[in-house]
């Protein structure tokens, strides 16, 4: 096996590893989103998706990154085999975690009441507000212990975790929406935070780390590159979330509670069904990229390969979203949601160019290039709310999805620009040919479904749906060797 062919198959496996969890994440959501959907409406996801964000809004401020610089730090010391390094590391990061989730709980109940206002108009929500301050520590211990299995590379105890929490998190959730409606919101998010820390904790506990004695004086000093890395990429959660928040104010101001009930509805669809790629491949691709980044031309080649194969798992997945997307409202939630159909058309195109820009964006974080990132990521998010605001309000939700499409078509040129000058970044040909072809397909997909009819469309988009995934395969199968995967498997099951 060549080493090309092996490094395809790397990305394939945690792939397929983190992309199996997903799909049973996704029976998961699908459960939690049609009961939510029944029992609570358009009206109470808005609620939701507008606590979810506020509460966001307060983490992305106070975390100081540490989700992302730590995973970096501790993949390093790993990739170095220095034991002493690795403890030291996890040690400061540990402390730094506790330090961070109480900041972020006294600020979210020191400011319950201004955040219940400028949400909601009202301060009939600082309550519960300071109820889900709590999360805020809860979900930073728990993230606290994502980063060690996804930095020491523990990815089948992590993808156990997730499906694991998944599970609770959802049995600990239903009841409550079901027997106290909207008034079960705020139980449900704290309890679902609970499930996950436990989950995730006892998985990290598996790996037998030593504990080094510091104290948390110690830790904030030593810890202070990882702090300062932290800091920007807060800043940068913190400007992304705040264009979230601001557009959900503006959509619930200008069209109403349901409007950011159907807002959230047809993103969740595009951010956790379609972008199942991501979710499945960030967790192995940032840890072998930042072993990498040392080196440009390493650098490149593992960028080129991680979006070739992100292009040939989506595009197909795209296709079927764009011929069959009302059938997907239906299921996904009900047909009080079918409003978001264009939307979600539109939107779904976009993610080809986001893709690509995904795939280069994790250059700057693994190059430790902070400041780089933090001001990509603020000029992305000055565009991308401008361009939501317009399109909200001339073209309603469609506008949205018009919005998102045009938004990661700006962020590709302007990654691939930055990427190219300051490292000498170029995509390969194989990926242009493959990029080209599959938006091809996807545009004509997407005038079938919007010009012809009913049947009409279905029977032709089908045709495309196969055409993309009998290329996707072929492609696939000149990089992984799939037949030779699939006669191993073959003999496994013998």
């Amino acid at each position: 096996m060549s080493e090309e062919q092996s490094s395809y198959r790397q990305i394939m496996k945690a792939t397929s590893v983190f992309g199996g969890v997903q799909v049973f994440n996704i029976l998961v959501q699908l459960i939690r989103s049609k009961v939510v959907a029944v029992l609570l409406g358009p009206s109470g996801i808005g609620i939701m998706g507008l606590l979810q964000t506020t509460v966001l809004l307060v983490a992305s401020a106070t975390n100081f990154g540490l989700g992302t610089s730590a995973v970096r730090d501790i993949s390093e010391a790993s990739r170095e085999d220095d034991e002493n390094k690795i403890l030291q590391t996890v040690a400061v990061f540990r402390k730094l975690v506790w330090l961070t989730g109480l900041l972020g709980m006294a600020v979210t109940v020191a400011l319950s009441p201004l955040l219940s206002k400028l949400t909601f108009g009202t301060y009939d929500y600082t309550l519960a507000f300071v109820a889900l301050a709590v999360t805020l520590l809860i979900n930073q211990l728990a993230a606290g212990q994502v980063v060690l299995l996804q930095g020491l590379r523990k990815i089948n105890w992590l993808a156990k975790a997730i499906v694991y929490a998944s599970v609770l998190g959802l049995l600990a959730s239903l009841p409550l929406y079901y027997f106290f409606g909207n008034a079960g919101i705020v139980p449900a998010m704290v309890l679902t935070a609970l499930a996950l820390l436990a989950v995730q904790y006892r998985f990290a506990n598996k790996m037998k780390i030593k504990t080094v004695a510091l104290t948390f004086r110690e830790a904030v000093h030593r810890g202070k590159p990882m702090l300062k890395l932290g800091f920007m990429l807060s800043l940068s959660s913190l400007i992304t979330v705040a264009a979230s928040y601001i557009i959900r104010i503006f959509i619930s101001n200008t069209g109403g509670v349901a409007d950011v009930g159907l807002y959230n509805a047809g993103f969740a669809i595009i951010g956790t069904y379609v972008g199942i790629v991501f979710t499945a491949m960030s967790t192995d691709y940032y840890p072998r990229l930042a072993a990498v980044a040392h080196s440009n031309a390493e650098s490149r080649t593992v960028i080129n390969q991680q979006a070739e194969v992100a292009l040939l798992i989506l595009a197909p997945i795209i296709m079927i979203f764009l011929v069959f997307i009302n059938w997907v409202i239906i299921l996904l939630y009900s047909t009080q949601f079918i409003e978001v159909n264009d939307m979600i058309l539109y939107a779904a195109l976009g993610m080809f160019f986001k893709t690509a820009s995904w795939a280069i964006g994790f250059l700057f974080l693994a190059k430790g290039n902070s400041r780089l990132f933090f001001w990509n990521e603020l000029l992305t998010n000055t565009y991308t709310l401008a361009l939501n605001i317009l399109g909200y309000h001339y073209w309603g939700l469609t506008g949205l999805g018009v919005s998102f499409l045009a938004s990661y078509f700006l962020h590709l040129i302007q990654v691939f620009l930055v990427a190219k000058t300051r490292y000498g970044f170029s995509f390969s040909s194989d990926f242009i040919k493959i990029f080209v072809l599959q938006l091809l397909l996807a545009l004509v997909c997407l005038l079938v479904v919007k010009l012809a009819g009913v049947k009409e469309a279905y029977i032709f988009g089908s045709a495309i749906v196969l055409v993309s995934g009998w290329h996707a395969y072929r492609e696939l199968d000149k990089r992984l060797d799939l037949k030779a995967i699939l006669a191993s498997i073959k003999n496994k099951l013998r």
